[in-house]
């Protein structure tokens, strides 16, 4: 399985962007998806994921900015991360799951003036 991310990029503080993540390959099951993220000198840390049944779990600090969703087709294992109000301290690299343990290259975002 691999996964293909895009949609980072730079942004002002208070602006948006939409990630999107996609598996591939010899992908034989629906699994759980989700986001991760990892700055500079930090921890990776839990942005958001998502079950098969649309039940999803957010990070305290992005919890009513970012909302993670996932394509109608679960068949496509296609996850998205639309991020609102976005904050210098949001800055890093975003990385994609498709759970258990395979992961995407990630995408940097940097939000900055």
């Amino acid at each position: 399985v691999q996964l293909q991310a895009s949609g980072g990029g730079l942004v002002q503080p208070g602006g948006s962007l939409r990630l999107s993540c996609v598996a591939s390959g010899n992908v034989f099951s629906i699994n759980a998806m989700g986001w991760y993220r990892q700055a500079p000198g930090k921890k990776r840390e839990l942005v958001a994921d998502i079950t098969t049944g649309g039940n999803t779990n957010y990070g305290d600090y992005v919890k009513g900015r970012f909302t993670i969703s996932r394509d109608r087709d679960n068949a496509k294992n296609t996850v998205y991360l639309q991020m609102t109000d976005l904050r210098p301290e949001d800055t890093a690299v975003y990385y994609c799951i498709f759970y258990p343990n395979v992961w995407g290259q990630g995408t940097l975002v940097t939000v900055s003036s």
